[in-house]
């Protein structure tokens, strides 16, 4: 999947594509947040803004009782439709970034999808049932490019209206063909610190719905409620005080690490030096790993550093998924450098567990640790001993061909249609050798300005 950008925050011209692991580094102030805030926005509504037009399949439906819809031909539809709604997404930033809608006037995003992702092996059915009496059915078998509609002979004489039919339908194609192209998001915005802290006070969103429930009555579409009311803070904001607000509820569940990897957990237990906890009157605590009956501690109590991994904790433990997108906004929020190394490892962890990772970062430690990774993982003998000796597993090295790494910077781009070359932000693709990582000279400049600047001072005495 590749992300095209034009004019949007500072970035005037962007393009990148969403990799086993996408990191954007850069200076302060150089778009990397606006770039991540736009690819969450439209991985959490694609479903709302993708449109598929099938109103010539329900009326055959109603009059013949059973369909099948070729999933192909919607297949060949796939960039048609994805270019459609990211025009309709595009009107919707204001929203998802909480500004001005004059900030976005000129703004352009787009996706470009492969429809070569798409596998049409998995089996699916479902039957849509009122109380009491099983309307219709939808099957499509694992050998099969064929979506098989039936309304149930015994329920034909239930009204069911075309505009369900159509939703359900449509719903369904969506699931089948676009799940497996946009990963399911989760995001970790770098004021996740303060959300940990209020999560009871800033109870955005159900404070808002409660006030919109209450005005309309019972006339209102939730999920165009939930839309419209991304306006006072910027969308990846809102769904961690969301998430926060509902970790009670959250910690009742269980991820597949939790189920098949507990040594990750494990792991991200190490780094923040202790464990989470929710009691059952939606309590938050932390317990440090401090002999046998450790303090709990509040919030408020607790380092920077707990507060700064809380939700990706909570998502480790009770919400991660194969194919999901973890999206952590400067990861190195609060962490000494030693902890900002086993962050790294623990991504490299996830992506060869089928999480794909994206990062923003001004960390030279991640950026460092993550080419040692890269570095060791070659069928080397003295590469293997340093790994055994430095406590390295297998589990944490990466490919290089898992990394899209680009920089935020100003360079002289040329706009679409335009013949000349202007300066402005843009994203960069950094080299990555697979012998020696990750070229990010975004920190090497300044590191060796300091090493310079040191060195006179040490040795430029006459």
């Amino acid at each position: 999947m590749k992300i095209k950008i034009q004019n949007l925050g500072v970035l005037k011209q962007a393009e990148f594509t969403v990799a086993d692991l996408t990191i954007i580094c850069g200076g302060n102030n150089t778009g990397k947040t606006y770039a991540t805030y736009a690819l969450f926005g439209f991985l959490s509504t694609w479903e709302d803004i993708l449109t598929i037009d099938i109103d010539d399949k329900i009326q055959e439906l109603l009059t013949e009782g059973v369909i099948s819809i070729d999933i192909q031909e919607y297949i060949k539809q796939t960039q048609k439709i994805v270019t459609k709604g990211c025009q309709k997404y595009t009107e919707q930033l204001p929203n998802v970034f909480a500004a001005a809608p004059e900030r976005f006037k000129k703004t352009k995003f787009d996706v470009i999808v492969d429809i070569n992702d798409i596998n049409l092996n998995r089996k699916f059915e479902q039957k849509i049932s009122l109380p009491g009496a099983e309307l219709f059915s939808l099957t499509k078998n694992d050998d099969s490019t064929e979506l098989v509609l039936t309304l149930l002979a015994e329920q034909k004489e239930v009204k069911i209206s075309t505009d369900t039919l159509q939703f359900i339908i449509t719903e369904t194609l969506k699931e089948v063909i676009f799940s497996q192209l946009f990963p399911k998001p989760f995001i970790a915005s770098a004021e996740r610190t303060g959300a940990a802290i209020f999560r009871k006070e800033l109870n955005f969103a159900r404070n808002r719905l409660l006030e919109e429930i209450g005005q309309a009555g019972y006339k209102i579409d939730p999920r165009k409620l939930l839309f419209r009311g991304y306006q006072d803070y910027p969308l990846p904001v809102e769904q961690n005080v969301e998430f926060t607000r509902k970790l009670e509820t959250i910690s009742k569940k269980r991820s597949f690490l939790y189920n098949d990897h507990p040594e990750v957990l494990d792991d991200f237990a190490d780094i923040i030096g202790g464990e989470y906890t929710v009691t059952s009157s939606d309590q938050l605590y932390y317990l440090p790993k401090q002999g046998k009956r450790p303090p709990k501690l509040s919030m408020l109590e607790s380092s920077s550093a707990v507060r700064s991994l809380l939700d990706i904790g909570f998502y480790l433990k009770h919400e991660a998924q194969p194919g999901d997108l973890l999206m952590v906004d400067e990861p190195e929020l609060n962490l000494h450098p030693e902890n900002q190394r086993r962050v790294a490892r623990l991504f490299a962890r996830l992506i060869n567990l089928g999480i794909k990772v994206f990062i923003t970062t001004h960390s030279d430690y991640i950026i460092k640790e993550l080419n040692t990774l890269i570095m060791l993982n070659h069928d080397k003998p003295h590469l293997k001993r340093i790994a055994e000796e430095e406590g390295y597993q297998t589990e944490e090295l990466i490919s290089a061909e898992k990394i899209k790494v680009y920089i935020a910077e100003e360079k002289s781009i040329q706009l679409e249609g335009n013949k000349r070359k202007t300066k402005g932000k843009t994203l960069t693709l950094a080299n990555i050798d697979p012998e020696m990582g990750i070229e990010a000279r975004s920190f090497d400049t300044t590191i060796e300005d300091m090493n310079r600047i040191q060195e006179a001072i040490a040795w430029g005495e006459d």
